[in-house]
């Protein structure tokens, strides 16, 4: 708190117009605080900030390789933000959870910098994203060999008056398989195996033991839930990456003997699945594995597929309120407006 009495107004303070450069009437004395002069135009900004911030974090001989954001908004009589508290601010709150000696939570750090950014820069409201990269190691599933995955944890806090909402989320890759296209193949099979006297009962025996080709893209989800102010519970990533890896028709390994990818292809083919499918089994994991958290809780489902027989890619999700979510699987109705994360985030509590 030293340093917002002692360098910068607050953003909704009014008072004399003090000359923004020495050429609008005032001359830059040693110690003056250029940023808290009032610009020349008087517009407050939505938001000002710092984009690319890289840092490596080392918790518990793990490297995570974060991008972090960060944001303040800027009131009509303050001529700029400080600039080098951003870094100052991110260091100070990467020191806090090495120290600390916990897991890493992206949204914990991103949350503690909002809050941290917000004091200093003594805005009204600030907003930070990050994205970390790390690894995971699991085993390939028939030969048992360990493979390292890398995944992106994503974590979003907006710190305001009213409190702290953050996000927690994955982006996890995985293969799908397209239900369309082995319909069709079936079907094919089918009509040349009649031609070749084979009954209906053995083709249907023949379809049922030998997986049916198709087409199959490399899929991206990802998965982020919102926790409220008054939230206390803590999402672990892995469970978001169960969730997100089992939407699709199979996981995927950097490193596979034979045996393992035969049980890959096979069983990615035993469960077709559309882009939209994906974002559906994610939203009811979600519901299924987070049965306490409360209704005002934010959720995000996202599927990118990319396309093997076409020059697009594909993509579909959905957002909403977790209890929009629970009342339209419940009763089927589907709300007419499904809230989005900048509605939810800028949200005051309660609502």
């Amino acid at each position: 708190m030293k340093d917002r009495q002692a360098n910068s107004p607050t953003t909704s303070s009014v008072g004399p117009a003090r000359p923004s450069s020495p050429g609008e009437g005032g001359s830059l004395g040693v110690g003056d605080d250029v940023q808290a002069r009032t610009p020349g135009i008087a517009v407050a900004l939505s938001r000002v900030g710092v984009t690319g911030v890289e840092k490596v974090v080392r918790i518990r001989d793990e490297l995570f390789f974060a991008r972090l954001d960060c944001f303040v908004d800027l009131g009509a009589h303050q001529k700029g933000a400080h600039m080098s508290r951003f870094d100052e601010v991110v260091n100070d709150a990467i020191g806090e959870v090495v120290l600390s000696g916990s897991s890493f939570r992206a949204e914990t750090l991103a949350q503690r910098i909002a809050e941290l950014v917000r004091e200093r820069q003594d805005a009204e409201r600030a907003e930070v994203t990050i994205e970390a990269r790390y690894p995971e190691h699991k085993p390939a599933p028939i030969s048992g060999t360990q493979t390292q995955e890398i995944y992106t944890l994503h974590g979003r806090a907006v710190a305001s008056a009213h409190g702290t909402r953050r996000t927690v989320g994955v982006s996890a890759t995985g293969m799908t398989a397209c239900p369309c296209a082995q319909e069709l193949i079936a079907a094919r099979a089918r009509e040349r195996l009649l031609e070749r006297g084979f009954d209906e009962r053995q083709i249907a025996d023949v379809l049922d033991a030998v997986p049916v080709a198709t087409h199959n893209q490399r899929g991206l989800a990802t998965l982020q839930i919102g926790l409220t102010e008054d939230c206390t519970d803590e999402i672990d990533a892995a469970s978001l990456l169960e969730i997100a890896e089992a939407s699709m028709s199979s996981e995927i390994y950097e490193l596979m003997k034979r045996s393992d990818e035969v049980e890959v292809v096979e069983k990615a083919h035993r469960r077709p699945r559309f882009v939209e499918d994906c974002v559906r089994e994610m939203l009811a994991g979600v519901i299924e594995t987070f049965p306490n958290l409360n209704d005002a809780c934010f959720v995000s489902a996202r599927q990118e597929n990319l396309e093997t027989i076409h020059q697009h890619n594909v993509l579909a999700e959905r957002h909403g309120l977790l209890g929009e979510l629970r009342s339209e699987l419940h009763t089927g109705f589907v709300p007419v407006h499904q809230t989005t994360l900048q509605e939810w985030l800028g949200a005051r509590p309660g609502r």
